[in-house]
């Protein structure tokens, strides 16, 4: 588990590299701040006291995301490279799939992949809602995921939606449960199970997550009307509100496009060839 310390530390690394860059970084804090067991999921390196390297590895099912960062006076010393073959070694003990995050911004990142065996896989829009007038629609309605049934249907929007394999979608939502205060929600149209969201509120912030509607169900607006019914939601409580979408997604772009948000930033990521 992370201490607030740790947390504090990477948060103002983070803003250093960030601004000698003009990119954001993707560290999924919302995941450092409920890290749990023994695993070796964040690597640290440090400098006269000074933490000036971080590698976190994220695990999403049956694949896990990479990104790290060293402070811009440290760079060219090899802290990344060294960072980079630990987190492959530790993660090639238990996931079959590894991406390599960057920034598409990040020229830094872009040349030190050029020396791992990688190839581009896909790019991912960060979106940031801007204020649209939208209406709260009571025919598509959203309650807590409590029961086993709605267990189930997540892990079944899981594969349907994202292609994540019933093992790997029950242990990622098994982790879900256990060590995030995430809100799990149920989207029901005409009291059916039509679909499922995530919210996750944290430093200020309202990121929508895991966001899915049956395939037979989809093309009825209900996704739309699920979608404003959180933003709305969200908006009243006054937090700023963030999602992520694949740019190859272009359904879900235009879906999101439509409800207000724009993209603000983007990662691409690298399949790591073994």
């Amino acid at each position: 588990m992370l201490t607030r310390e740790d947390l504090l530390e990477i948060k103002e690394l983070q803003g250093g590299c960030e601004e000698e860059g003009g990119f954001n970084l993707k560290l999924n804090f919302d995941m450092l701040e409920n890290r749990i067991g023994k695993q070796k999921k964040d690597l640290f390196h440090y400098e006269d006291g000074k933490l000036v390297g971080f590698l976190g590895i994220y695990g999403f099912g049956d694949k896990v995301e990479i990104c790290g960062m060293v402070h811009p006076d440290y760079r060219r010393r090899g802290i990344f490279s060294e960072l980079m073959e630990r987190g492959l070694l530790e993660s090639e003990k238990r996931y079959p799939t590894i991406l390599l995050n960057a920034p598409t911004k990040s020229q830094s990142a872009k040349q030190f992949l050029k020396s791992v065996p990688c190839a581009f896989s896909i790019a991912e829009y960060q979106m940031k809602w801007q204020e649209t007038q939208l209406s709260e629609d009571p025919t598509v309605t959203l309650r807590p995921s409590i029961s086993p049934e709605d267990w189930e249907a997540e892990i079944q929007l899981d594969f349907l939606g994202f292609g994540i394999n019933e093992e790997a979608a029950r242990a990622f939502n098994q982790t879900i449960r256990e060590t995030s205060g995430d809100e799990r929600f149920i989207i029901e149209a005409e009291g059916k199970t039509a679909g499922k969201i995530r919210v996750s509120e944290s430093n200020g912030e309202a990121w929508i997550y895991g966001f899915a509607i049956f395939p037979e169900l989809q093309g009825k607006g209900i996704g739309r009307k699920a979608l404003s019914n959180v933003v709305i939601r969200e908006h009243q409580k006054g937090l700023p509100i963030f999602l992520e979408v694949e740019a190859k997604n272009a359904n879900a772009l235009r879906l999101y496009e439509s409800c207000g948000f724009r993209s603000y930033h983007s990662q691409d990521y690298y399949l790591y060839e073994k």
